[in-house]
């Protein structure tokens, strides 16, 4: 008789021949120089951000104790929420527990089957998975090509339209074009959502994101999410909107109604990591430095943010430089499929506001010999 796992094994044994099999790896304090985490600012560890978190969980204990709608909103979530539209200029917001569920409460409860999602091609799995949750029909428009969304909206037949972006994008570090993609749903009477997980603490006025560089943060059609657990080095997530959609995600999304409320060191930490931003704001500027530095290393374009990624010739060879730059004792990532849109495999670094000059340095020799013919 078979075994039930017959096929996970058969998949496990493909994924190995194929170079594409992921692994967990532990690390400690102190191992090595990150380039490949999502702590932009370095905040993570900052004295501040930790006595904010030790502070929060000391007041209110390990956890928020219920979901939200029950006994877990707890006045920290109103003053997170509260410096969360002071940074972006947002009418309002609504903390959630993660990123990923703040995507999925924002397509499931903005999108239905009178819905046409429009997507763009190299959107993040929390969004690819919320717009299947959505029940909507969904098109994919290639990336970046605001022509095409338009040719797209121009053909649906569906009462309701949704458009679905990231400002600053996860594998190619690219930006949308956000103003002309406000207008052109403006135009059509369609909502947009747009992910700004990496470019929140990063880009913008005071790091309030591509957005908030618009002039558009008021629109009542737009609507954007976040997360917490990057440049602000905390856990969590965030959509921010117009009231009104705010009100209808706190009936209706039912990843935030049965969900445990963000806990409260994480909401400490991440109230005080907006509090170091607004008194530092010269870390976004040694961020887009050191961002500008790495690329040049890696013979790419100065990313729009704080990610990039070099192409590699398959997923062994991608592999194989980030084992041999930890060799160097730097952390740096890769794409395999399928977490490319492309199908390609790539090295992700990601920059750092805290790395400082001779760690730059040294990093950067490091790449130049691990990028195919430097780019």
């Amino acid at each position: 008789m078979n075994s039930p796992l017959d096929w996970i094994r058969a998949a496990a044994a493909s994924r190995d021949a194929a170079g594409l099999t992921r692994r967990l790896t532990t690390t400690k304090a102190g191992d090595g120089l990150d380039l490949a985490g999502n702590d932009y600012l370095g905040l993570r560890t900052h004295p501040a951000v930790i006595a904010g978190a030790v502070a929060a969980a000391e007041t209110y204990g390990g956890g928020a104790g219920a979901s939200r709608l029950v006994s877990g909103t707890l006045d920290i979530h109103d003053e997170l929420e509260a410096a969360l539209t002071e940074l972006t200029g947002a009418p309002s917001a609504l903390v959630l527990s993660t990123g990923y569920a703040a995507n999925l409460a924002a397509l499931t409860t903005l999108a239905d089957a009178g819905t046409l999602i429009v997507s763009d091609e190299h959107t993040h799995a929390s969004l690819i998975d919320g717009c299947r949750l959505s029940r909507a029909a969904v098109t994919v428009s290639r990336h970046n090509d605001l022509d095409h969304v338009a040719d797209l909206l121009s053909r649906r037949d569906a009462p309701r339209a949704v458009v679905v972006a990231e400002s600053i994008y996860s594998v190619l570090g690219d930006a949308a074009p956000v103003e002309d993609l406000i207008a052109l749903t403006d135009e059509v009477g369609a909502l947009l959502i747009i992910d700004e997980a990496h470019a929140l603490g990063v880009v913008g006025p005071r790091g309030g994101g591509l957005v908030a560089a618009a002039g558009q943060a008021g629109a009542e059609h737009v609507v954007v999410t976040g997360t917490l657990s990057k440049a602000f080095g905390s856990q969590g997530g965030a959509v921010l909107s117009s009231p009104d959609i705010r009100e209808h995600l706190v009936n209706t999304a039912r990843p935030f109604i049965y969900d445990t409320g963000l806990a409260p060191a994480a909401a400490g930490a991440a109230l005080a990591a907006l509090g170091v931003l607004a008194d530092h704001p010269e870390l976004l500027d040694r961020l887009g430095a050191t961002a500008a530095r790495l690329a040049e290393a890696c013979g790419v374009p100065a990313p729009a943010g704080a990610v990039m990624s070099v192409r590699m010739p398959g997923p062994h060879e991608a592999v194989d430089a980030v084992e041999r730059a930890r060799a160097h004792g730097i952390r740096i990532g890769c794409f395999r499929p399928p977490s490319t849109p492309d199908g390609s495999s790539r090295l992700r670094l990601t920059a750092h506001a805290d790395l400082d000059d001779a760690d730059l340095e040294r990093a950067c020799a490091v790449l130049e010999t691990l990028v195919p013919d430097h780019g």
